[in-house]
């Protein structure tokens, strides 16, 4: 019987595939606006949450829309909750949003627990907000005209999206050319702005210390010079005027007065001791008078009195990268969205698509902030003042950007009441004879961190009885045997406990990359080890439990405080092998080898001397730095922007294979300064593109670039078209002798040939399987087919499985099999429908008592592309979870690979039948009921004797 801990997990996981995302039925069609249980809905496929304070949660989850894939994490947030502050964050310079957050002050008895990137900012420039800012009830800056749209929180902490418009004036002394007898003694002008960032040709502007971005302005919108003249203010009078050029940003207690266009000559006429008064404000365009607390600029109002805002056709409405905050109708629940995007995982969403998925979870009204590469939320984690970064910015790495949203609560008492358990790198599995090390971290009342103490209160740790191992003082769990283990840690009347899963006996390791190169012996590699059991379920291998064997003169392994395992170089050049033993006790001893070298080296990929074979639009060939070259003819961009115009690309005559430890490309480019921008597109090993982009071409002359390759590119890779988009000028580019950089690494060592149970079975023990079904893949030739048929009757089995099957799903002998539509690919229109029809299968195979096993069927290409990669892995993970909570058998049978195969992960079985031939399969009796429950035990349920095309039924392996 499978235990009840993995079948609810199954349970609530076929739950949450089969329901919208919580907040609404909008919400599941974010990308295109279709209703829940339409052609269109999305799918949620991951979930996790956890709380981060009282009154605080972050969730997080994946979704498979019908034309893209979605990573969103989302803070919801009860400014009701006693304490729970939203405040603005930054106000001191460019900084990535973890440095904000790190120095952000939040006040006595405080903390921080969550921050995100606000407000648009002159990135350009100045790198400074371009919207309002408001900080503890004080403006740091106003926004230029036009730019007004705010979140903004009262004194009672509640929120609302406001519009916010300067006011604000100047007084100066009167102008004696102007003034007549009596007029006031001062002469008041309205402010045009405060610490902008963009200010407007002409008015008067003042800055303060507020202003942390380096000089002050010297350009605004609008063609041609103009006049500026700057005046330094001190307790209300002038101290200097000071020349434009000068542009220091004002010191502690001095205002900076600007006068720009006809108000230059005002501020030059000003003299050192003239009196000068500024005050600014901000008014509400909805006419409120309560101050506020804090304000944070924004841009596109994304939904508007609980209605989503339709933003199709307008300028930013491309699907990107989002950060969006939105408010209930009372104003007292907030919530705060980002949307990882331009990547495989998540594909980014629309201004019209990100309020619809904001208004489906409850916004009444909501705002977009900034996105693209700045998008980044940080949050905490119980026990500790450390925050994780927790989505995946689209640049590679987090951004510096120029305030964001902090989200702070009350410090507790610091008294623990409850532990946080722990596995090293969140591995909650284990082989028998191996270890895990686990940490408990304890909390308060409010989730913070508890007051440190004498190494006596630190928690005893124990196995519930009947678990599968034992755990020391210090908590270092070691696997007796497979199955389960809840271990504990508790001090007093305080504790916290998780649940290991021991699998079945270790059969085999592997590192998470056979060769691992190094530039120079300043840089650091990181791999991991994972072993694996007979089944195929996989788990990571800590430190302790290897022995390491390599040249210690020439390399340094040590443990990355994570589970894996990091390597440093100790010459500049060198190559070389690491050698990885692990050795359970009462377990023959398994090893695995990584091959490694540290020094660039470079590698010719094309000398371009064939440039008439590479072929497209405005390529041609021409006079290269070094014989021939690739020449790509360019037209101008409308107004300097590039995507005006058409680019220049050229096709090569054949992919281009890159070594699999490129770093990066190398090119040669003849500039003529039009601002034009080479490209490189890349296709990786599942067949998704990647397009290396490189700097605009400012220069004349041949010189030499690099495209870095992303280290996240799925190998192997090949380059398969040269590209050039146009700048703001007309022109033509060169380009010659393109290589790939990368360190130096011996060849990846082969590892050891496991064949599998199942592969293994002679043809004997598959005819003497209680019944048997013959897979036929198609495309081969007819009198092959006719052939391959004539066998398969000899065989008598009870079913074909073949090509050209319409989808389906029935039950027989207790199996259910699931024939898949392959017409599509998961992105390409049909794939989501795929995943229905996968997720209700498994639904009915879970329920079904007299089904004892699930083979699901699909064909190896779906059109022209291989089955999507990410598409391959959910389903994967899905059948292993419903094997894992129910003991049932899972298998998938794939039609028309390159070549017959049988793998297993995770307890799933993968038979693959090749293009020709055909494959004979022997199952048990029911579907093999109970058989491999939880850590393998068992037979093998199914038996794979493959036929090749043209044996014949006397060739037959035996």
């Amino acid at each position: 019987m499978p235990t009840l801990r993995p079948l609810l997990t199954f349970l609530l996981a076929t739950a949450v595939l089969a329901g919208p995302a919580p907040g609404g039925p909008t919400a599941t069609a974010a990308t295109r606006g279709g209703d829940t249980g339409g052609p269109d809905a999305g799918v949620e496929t991951a979930r996790s949450s956890r709380p981060l304070a009282p009154g605080v949660r972050l969730d997080s989850y994946d979704r498979l829309e019908c034309d893209r894939r979605l990573r969103v994490d989302e803070l919801a947030v009860d400014l009701g909750a006693p304490g729970v502050r939203a405040e603005y964050l930054g106000g001191n310079g460019p900084a990535t949003v973890a440095e904000l957050a790190a120095h952000h002050p939040a006040g006595p008895g405080r903390r921080v627990v969550a921050a995100v990137n606000g407000d648009f900012f002159d990135i350009g420039d100045t790198g400074a907000p371009l919207g309002p800012g408001i900080r503890d009830g004080r403006l740091l800056h106003a926004p230029a005209p036009g730019a007004g749209a705010a979140i903004g929180f009262g004194a009672d902490g509640t929120g609302r999206i406001l519009d916010l418009a300067l006011t604000g004036s100047v007084t100066l002394p009167a102008d004696p050319d102007r003034a007549r007898p009596g007029d006031p003694a001062g002469d008041s002008r309205p402010l045009v702005g405060y610490n902008t960032a963009r200010p407007p040709a002409d008015g008067f502007l003042a800055y303060t210390a507020d202003w942390a971005w380096g000089p002050l302005p010297a350009a605004g919108p609008g063609p041609g010079a103009v006049a500026i003249a700057e005046a330094e203010v001190r307790g209300g009078r002038v101290t200097a005027v000071r020349s434009p050029a000068h542009g220091t940003p004002p010191a502690p207690g001095v205002t900076v007065l600007v006068g720009r266009g006809r108000a230059a000559a005002r501020v030059a006429g000003l003299r050192p001791g003239d009196p000068v008064a500024v005050s600014a404000a901000v008014r509400r365009g909805d006419g409120g008078a309560d101050p506020l607390a804090a304000a944070l600029g924004g841009r596109a109002a994304l939904v508007v009195d609980g209605v989503p805002q339709d933003h199709d056709g307008g300028p930013n409405d491309t699907a990107a990268p989002r950060t969006a905050v939105g408010l209930t109708r009372d104003g007292r629940t907030l919530r705060v969205v980002t949307v990882d995007g331009r990547q495989r995982d998540s594909g980014g969403l629309t201004l019209t698509g990100l309020g619809r998925l904001m208004h489906g979870l409850g916004a009444h009204d909501a705002l977009n902030l900034d996105g693209g590469g700045s998008t980044t939320l940080v949050a905490g984690r119980s026990g500790t003042l450390d925050l994780d970064l927790e989505n995946s910015p689209s640049d590679g790495a987090p951004r510096k950007v120029a305030n964001g949203l902090v989200l702070t609560v009350p410090t507790g008492a610091g008294r623990a009441t409850g532990f946080r358990v722990e596995a090293l790198g969140g591995a909650t599995r284990l082989f028998p004879g191996l270890t895990r090390t686990l940490t408990a971290t304890g909390y308060d009342a409010t989730l913070g961190p508890v007051a440190p103490g004498p190494a006596a209160d630190r928690p005893r740790w124990s196995v519930d009885p009947g678990g599968s191992g034992r755990v020391a003082a210090g908590g270092v769990f070691h696997a007796l045997r497979p199955g389960g283990a809840t271990v504990r840690a508790r001090r007093a009347q305080v504790g916290g406990a998780l649940h290991l899963d021991v699998l079945g006996r270790l059969t085999g390791i592997r590192p998470s990359t056979r060769r691992l190169g190094l530039a120079d012996p300043t840089e650091t590699g990181s791999f991991g080890l994972t072993g694996l059991d007979a089944q195929g379920r996989t788990a990571p291998v800590e430190g302790r439990d290897v022995r390491w064997e390599y040249d210690r003169t020439r390399w340094r392994v040590g443990e990355d405080g994570r589970g894996g395992f990091t390597l440093t170089a100790l010459v500049p050049r060198a190559i070389g092998r690491l050698r990885a033993t692990v050795a359970p006790p009462g377990t023959p001893a398994l090893t695995t080898e990584l091959a490694v070298g540290v020094g660039l080296v470079e590698e010719g990929l094309a000398d371009l001397d064939d440039a008439e074979q590479w072929r497209g639009p405005g390529a041609g060939a021409a006079p290269g730095h070094t014989g021939g070259g690739l020449r790509l003819d360019l037209t101008a961009g409308a107004q300097g922007e590039a995507v005006a115009a058409p680019v220049a690309a050229a096709d090569a005559p054949h992919p281009l294979p890159l070594p699999e430890s490129a770093r990066s490309l190398g090119l040669w480019v003849e500039g003529d300064g039009s601002g034009g921008r080479i490209a490189a597109r890349l296709r990786q090993g599942d067949g998704a593109e990647v397009v290396l982009r490189g700097p605009a071409v400012d220069w004349t002359g041949w010189q030499r670039i690099t495209l870095p390759v992303p280290a996240s590119a799925e190998r192997p890779l090949a380059l398969d078209r040269l590209s050039a988009s146009p700048g703001p000028r007309p022109g033509a580019l060169v380009l010659d002798t393109l290589t790939a950089q990368g360190p130096q690494v011996a060849a990846a060592p082969s590892g050891p040939v496991v064949r599998d149970p199942a592969l293994a079975a002679t043809p004997a023990e598959v005819r003497a399987r209680p019944w048997r079904f013959a897979v036929l893949p198609g495309g081969q030739a007819a009198a092959e087919l006719r052939r391959a048929r004539a066998e398969i009757r000899a065989e008598g089995p009870e079913l074909v499985v073949a090509s050209g099957d319409a989808p389906s799903s029935a039950v027989h002998r207790g199996v259910r099999f699931l024939r898949l539509d392959g017409g599509h690919r998961t992105l390409d229109g049909g794939g989501l429908e795929r995943l229905r029809a996968l997720r209700e299968g498994i639904a009915a195979a879970g329920r079904e008592a007299g089904t004892g096993a699930l083979i699901v069927v699909q064909d190896d290409g779906a059109g022209p592309s291989p089955v999507d990669r990410k598409e391959a892995e959910l389903r994967d993970r899905l059948l292993a979870e419903f094997r894992w909570a129910t003991g049932k058998g899972a298998a998938v049978v794939t039609l028309g690979g390159p070549a017959v195969a049988v793998s297993r992960a995770e307890g799933v079985l993968s038979v693959t039948a090749g293009h020709s031939g055909w494959v004979l399969v022997g199952a048990a009796e029911g579907g093999g009921v109970g058989v491999g429950v939880g850590v393998g035990r068992g037979r093998e349920w199914l038996s794979v004797e493959p036929h090749p095309a043209g044996a014949g039924l006397r060739g037959r392996r035996g």
